[in-house]
């Protein structure tokens, strides 16, 4: 009993003790120095060897400017443990105290402990750092190398010339470090995007280029070359990363991993001119079944979203040449649901879709794959108008597949359903719990979904416009943009000055858009930054403004100031990165072919 009580009272000490120093870091982080300072020199009595502690009390005393309380206590840990460190720390205490030259002859003295031995070079390095002392950082590790040439600082000296401004030397020294240690790729990467995100000229980004061109030209390793596509990725540059991507797989034609994970890349960018390059070059170098009908799916994909009516017989004899082709492979699952999906919302022949479907889930396919297919027949079903049955597809993936992302996705879709079916309790209700979702754009839609239901309800408590608005969206939802764009412009008539108004108008512009009535379409989106600048849909009526401008109406400098102001005014926005590489291109950071 004895025994046992001696580790209770043992257990309970320690989870005091840690409870006072996670209490000491958060007075010290609040700025609450006095009562950091009190709990600090308690926790520096017991472990008088916790530079950790040491550094935070001194940093306290310092803050409350009791400089020889400060200097006492550092004094009195270099004496007990001779940690050169704190020759750094006492520096720092007289240059706080604008005694500069008291301060530079403690840094010499922590400096030479550095040429007596080599390994007290990152430590000191550390502190100097940390004190936004960068110069005398950067001397420390010099010394450690010179010291020991088997010491190798390269990677922290790189960043420190970074941050010292000096960028060209930075990127040198990092491309350097990163050809000669492979295994740090992905850190300089990281690093370099860091600075890549706070160039807001460009002018880092374009030497950044040029010095990796000059080295992709020097030496033929394709290092450079894979190191020259991951910055065009960054940049969504992808037809630039394409060129690369061939250049390695030519050299090393071994795999289409990277160059597939590319034209994906492409197609959640709605790059779709570079993918169907890309899905072309696979095609027309492999002879691997599956690789060629990923290829085919996503060329025919994309066909169809840029399909006119008088297309669809070409891609239909297309699909079906294909699955006459590939029909018993083992692989042509998708390129079934593309088919299936095809019938329904272009050729509106639901029942040849329901054929394929029921085909399909007859058929032995793993649980992911039942979900994918059960995911199509709920789509379908919603086409037909067949809520009910639709939203029991879309649960028994939200039961098959906890948690997974295709499980959000159905769950936004049963919201989406709801909503379809008037049902706007339980649609906002679905659309509240998806609000944090993993994905980002399904966190968005859930947002836009849950927001039209609850500004709208507030106003209307019979909620007449929302009935109407789900009536219009349903034809969208089936691919009738005209009657759809008809329905949409009726809810602006009969509910002018509602709250409905704001999203009706993006809808309308939308519609006008993809009709390819682009001047109607800038029209409406010109309403909703004039007459809604509080509303949800700014963001998304600058980005397409600017996308119109760009694509269709041939006026870059018009395209250039919306994308600014989407890279300015809404940073949080799942436009700003793409806003941000067009804004920079048409700005003309991008130039002589870098």
């Amino acid at each position: 009993m004895k025994k046992t009580a001696y580790i209770l009272i043992f257990l309970c000490s320690l989870l005091t003790w840690g409870q006072n120093e996670q209490l000491a870091q958060n007075y010290f982080d609040k700025g609450e120095f006095d009562k950091a300072a009190t709990l600090l020199d308690e926790i520096v009595k017991k472990q008088p060897g916790n530079t950790f502690f040491v550094q935070k009390l001194a940093a306290s005393y310092q803050q409350l400017q009791q400089y020889s309380k400060a200097d006492q206590l550092l004094t009195e840990k270099y004496n007990q443990y001779k940690l050169p460190s704190y020759l750094v720390e006492l520096g720092y205490n007289y240059q706080l105290q604008k005694n500069q030259s008291k301060a530079d002859s403690y840094y010499e003295k922590a400096f030479k402990e550095i040429e007596k031995n080599a390994n007290y070079a990152y430590s000191i390095a550390q502190v100097f750092e940390q004190k936004t002392l960068l110069q005398w950082a950067y001397k420390s590790y010099e010394a450690g190398q010179k010291a020991n040439p088997n010491m190798n600082f390269d990677y922290q000296m790189a960043l420190l010339q970074g941050q010292m401004g000096n960028l060209e030397s930075m990127t040198t020294k990092l491309f350097d470090y990163a050809y000669a240690n492979p295994n740090a790729l992905v850190n300089v990467q990281n690093q370099l995007s860091y600075f890549l995100q706070e160039d807001t000229e460009g002018t880092f980004l374009a030497s950044l280029k040029k010095e990796l061109l000059l080295r992709t030209q020097k030496n033929q390793d394709v290092f450079w070359n894979q190191f020259l596509s991951w910055l065009y990725i960054q940049q969504k540059e992808y037809s630039k990363a394409f060129i690369q991507e061939k250049a390695i797989y030519k050299r090393n034609p071994q795999s289409f991993e990277d160059i597939i994970q590319l034209a994906q890349l492409c197609i959640n960018d709605n790059d779709n001119e570079t993918a169907n390059n890309i899905f072309q070059f696979i095609i027309d170098n492999t002879n691997d079944e599956e690789t060629i009908i990923v290829a085919n799916y996503y060329i025919i994909k994309n066909q169809i979203e840029k399909a006119k009516p008088e297309e669809y017989l070409a891609i239909q004899q297309k699909l079906d040449n294909l699955l006459t082709q590939f029909g018993d492979s083992p692989y042509v699952l998708d390129l079934k649901l593309l088919s299936a999906q095809f019938y329904t919302f272009n050729l509106n022949q639901f029942l040849q879709s329901k054929t394929i479907l029921d085909g399909l889930l007859e058929k032995p396919y793993n649980i992911r794959q039942k979900a994918k297919i059960k995911m199509e027949y709920g789509d379908i079903l919603v086409y037909d108008e067949k809520f009910n049955q639709a939203i029991i597809y879309y649960a028994q993936i939200e039961n098959d597949l906890p948690n997974d992302e295709m499980a959000h996705e159905a769950s936004f879709k049963m919201a989406k359903t709801s909503f379809f079916k008037k049902d706007f309790e339980w649609a906002m209700k679905q659309a509240k719990e998806l609000k944090q979702a993993s994905t980002l754009l399904i966190a968005n839609d859930a947002v836009e979904l849950f927001l039209l239901i609850s500004d709208n309800s507030a106003e209307d408590s019979l909620r007449v416009a929302l009935q109407d608005y789900a009536k219009a969206e349903l034809l969208e939802y089936k691919n009738k943009p005209t009657e759809a764009l008809t329905a949409f412009l009726q809810i602006l008539e009969k509910h002018k000055g509602n709250s409905i108004e704001p999203s009706t108008i993006y809808r309308v512009a939308r519609n006008y858009e993809k009709l390819g009535e682009y001047n109607k379409a800038i029209a409406y989106y010109e309403q909703i930054l004039a007459k809604h600048k509080d509303s949800y849909y700014i963001d998304e009526a600058l980005y397409f403004s600017a996308e119109i401008y760009r694509k269709y109406l041939n006026e870059s400098e018009k395209a250039k100031g919306y994308y600014e102001k989407v890279v300015l005014e809404h940073p949080d926005s799942i436009y700003f990165t793409a806003s941000r590489t067009q804004f920079r291109t048409l700005r003309g950071d991008k130039q002589a072919g870098i």
